[in-house]
């Protein structure tokens, strides 16, 4: 592993892998009366974040309290960013109290990569979410969800995605969470196409390691996992399609189109949803949707990468778990 995580591309089919089982060690503690770990025990992690999150902060929070960390909250609302302060003096304010790593969301897309690369603090940096950009341990809880359910919990140990298709439907163009499941589904050596309306389907796109279709009913006979996108109303500065109703007629997924995909295919949504127009509620409720195992996976990946980067060569959970049921 390297010393931050601010981008999925970054992240090595090995890497990936390695972060994947990780994440399976640490999700059989929950399954445990304890479920904390003394491995990152008297470590630092700052959760920065300049934009609103609810799932993604308390995720990280609970993943570094599993593991024994100290947990600081650190919100742009009624602090000094508020007042002004730039992101190098809130970084150089950090570094002074000790912050081993720092949790980031940014609504500047590039702030992470900036954070990591200034010098300006000591200790590790993770990405949870810049702009439109990227949102690595999203897609990295989406490809832990995947494989837990296409191949299964223990045979998928040391395992990628190879030969899976997977279908990202929905607002590509403002969406960080389909950047970075395009990098690594390709790095763990998945098919991925995107579907989505061409006025929300990025420039450039043609770079992408993945199919563009505009047509999500001749994709989903052959998809073994469709992943829903919100319509992010908040970024959106222009009219991209007609109407809501004409966009979940053409892209939403409803029951008669989840029953063309194959029967051991799978349902994602990053979350939050807009039921009723990407997704209805019948496909949000129904078993095949992963959207509740997804947050609870976020823990688990989280902790692994919190683990990987902080905690050091020790295995995470085998040499931990007497130490913790003797206490």
């Amino acid at each position: 592993m390297q010393r931050h995580l601010t981008s999925a591309a970054d992240l090595t089919r090995d890497d990936a892998v390695l972060i994947l089982d990780t994440a399976e060690e640490m999700a059989r503690v929950a399954d445990r009366p304890i479920k904390k770990l003394p491995t990152l025990r008297g470590r630092t992690v700052v959760n920065l974040f300049f934009e609103d999150s609810t799932r993604t902060r308390i995720s990280f929070e609970a993943a570094a309290k599993r593991l024994s960390a100290d947990v600081i909250n650190f919100s742009a609302k009624g602090s000094s960013v508020s007042k002004g302060e730039s992101l190098k003096d809130t970084a150089l304010t950090l570094e002074a109290m000790g912050a081993d790593a720092v949790v980031i969301r940014h609504h500047d897309s590039g702030a992470p990569h900036r954070l990591a690369t200034s010098g300006w603090i000591g200790g590790s940096v993770v990405n949870a979410g810049d702009g439109t950009h990227e949102h690595p341990t999203q897609a990295l809880l989406d490809a832990f969800t995947m494989r837990r359910r296409l191949v299964g919990p223990d045979a998928g140990m040391g395992r990628d995605l190879a030969g899976r298709r997977i279908t990202i439907v929905g607002d590509v163009l403002h969406s960080r969470v389909a950047r970075s499941n395009v990098h690594l589904l390709h790095t763990l050596g998945a098919e991925v196409t995107l579907v989505a309306p061409p006025t929300l389907v990025p420039i450039g796109v043609g770079t992408w390691p993945c199919e563009v279709s505009y047509d999500l009913d001749a994709v989903l006979p052959k998809s073994d996992a469709v992943m829903m996108l919100r319509v992010q109303r908040e970024r959106m500065n222009a009219a991209f399609f007609p109407t809501e109703r004409e966009y979940a007629r053409r892209y939403g997924l409803d029951g008669d189109r989840m029953a063309r995909m194959p029967e051991d295919a799978i349902v994602m949504h990053p979350g939050p949803m807009n039921r009723g127009m990407e997704i209805t509620a019948e496909v949000a409720d129904s078993p095949r949707c992963t959207a509740v195992e997804q947050v609870a996976n976020g823990v688990s990946i989280r902790m692994a990468v919190l683990y990987l980067l902080l905690g050091g060569s020790e295995p995470a959970v085998t040499t931990n778990h007497r130490t913790e049921e003797n206490k």
